[in-house]
């Protein structure tokens, strides 16, 4: 069983997966900001960090950052739904700064637990979770009917 810490601004998100998570026997902790989910990683722990990009108050840099001065094996998914201009790559910038893997939303979840299975030594077959996509993050689940837009 992984602990999983999913960090973001956005409950659509927060509950999408927390609900994939846990419906795979996991644990998972939920934050709505980089400062409450510094907290509850200090007071709690992790295996695995799943961390958004864009965040009001401590961005999501600014968290990898810091978890890395904290715990640099930590593994860490940063997540992020664009704001990709000709000047600025975040997701880019996150990997520099040590992020174990990137992902870009909308994403599925096929890819969310293979990044967790290379990431955390899991076992959780592709098929197990799904090809359905999730749609951008900032609407929630994905249409019904749709098995992947």
């Amino acid at each position: 069983m992984t602990l999983v810490l999913v960090i973001d601004d956005d409950p659509a998100v927060r509950r999408a997966l927390e609900r994939v998570f846990l419906k795979h026997g996991h644990q998972v902790l939920l934050a709505a900001d980089g400062e409450q989910g510094l907290r509850l990683w200090r007071e709690r722990g992790a295996d695995l960090v799943l961390l958004d990009i864009h965040m009001p108050g401590t961005n999501g840099i600014e968290v990898l950052v810091q978890l890395r001065g904290l715990s640099p094996r930590l593994p860490v998914i940063v997540m992020s739904g664009g704001d990709q201009t000709r000047d600025l790559d975040l997701l880019g910038d996150a990997e520099l700064l040590g992020a174990s893997a990137v992902l870009s939303k909308p994403f599925t979840l096929d890819e969310v637990f293979s990044l967790m299975n290379r990431l955390c030594g899991g076992s959780i077959p592709s098929s197990a979770a799904g090809a359905d996509r999730v749609e951008n993050f900032r609407g929630g689940a994905p249409a019904k009917g749709s098995a992947g837009a």
